[in-house]
């Protein structure tokens, strides 16, 4: 299994553990963090909730094979069972990145409560040069976060940034040496166990309730446009470069 989980100290760990392939998702990883999340936000026992990565990879993105060859079909597709599972997570979600954070490795880390990145993170949302759309509310909250000019550069250029331009741009909360963000992370989840469950659930869903239906819907509208472009000339083209390991060409199209 490529997702490790473990519970201690009112910690319900995520880990995504596929270092060979760069941490890529496949849909059943993506199951297996739905479920994990789930079951974390129903155990009494568990206070927060924490994902990570491996050391200097936190995720490249989508295994574009897997994604291929299962692409997501429909809203109870296991990517969107996780997008769903996490949005409506009633408990403090808290991130560790370091290294690469790539596609949905940067958009999930909007609906976390608490986010830090290594000094060495590489964060990207390069949906359109794959000839893709924006996901997970990414075309929602990347503007809102950093405002349209700085969004455009992310979401239309596809330009990478790093951990310190995440905490300035309100996407992370600190940036850390690598290899003190795990347990920076796990020492700020277990802050938690410190606090009253009922006040911290109801303080997350009032902070996220102004547009939880809003953040919902665009998540919905996103994945239909996403299934719809997965299917177009210039995701094909994007996708056959990336397998062949050339230039796309998108000079074709208009």
């Amino acid at each position: 299994m490529s997702i490790k989980t473990a519970t201690l100290n009112g910690v319900a760990t995520i880990e995504i553990a596929r270092p060979e392939k760069k941490n890529a998702l496949t849909q059943v990883m993506y199951q297996a963090m739905a479920d994990a999340i789930v079951a974390a936000d129903a155990d009494p026992a568990v206070r927060a909730v924490l994902i990570t990565g491996q050391p200097g990879i936190f995720t490249s993105g989508n295994d574009l094979e897997d994604f291929m060859q299962r692409p997501p079909q429909g809203m109870d597709s296991p990517v969107f069972r996780f997008m769903a599972a996490l949005e409506a997570c009633e408990k403090p979600v808290v991130a560790a990145v370091t290294g690469a954070a790539v596609g949905i490795g940067t958009t999930l880390l909007l609906h976390c409560d608490l986010v830090y990145v290594s000094d060495e993170a590489r964060l990207a949302m390069p949906f359109v040069s794959l000839g893709l759309v924006p996901e997970y509310a990414s075309s929602l909250l990347v503007p809102q976060r950093m405002g349209h000019l700085k969004a455009a550069e992310k979401l239309l250029l596809g330009d990478p940034f790093t951990g310190e331009q995440a905490v300035e741009a309100g996407l992370a909360n600190a940036v850390l040496p690598g290899t003190e963000v795990l347990n920076h992370a796990r020492r700020m989840a277990e802050r938690f166990n410190g606090l009253p469950p009922s006040a911290v659930r109801e303080s997350k869903k009032l902070m996220k309730a102004g547009q939880r239906e809003l953040v919902r819907a665009t998540i919905a509208t996103e994945g239909e446009i996403f299934g719809q472009r997965l299917r177009s000339p210039e995701a094909m083209e994007a996708f056959q470069a990336f397998f062949q390991k050339r230039k796309p060409d998108f000079s074709k199209f208009s």
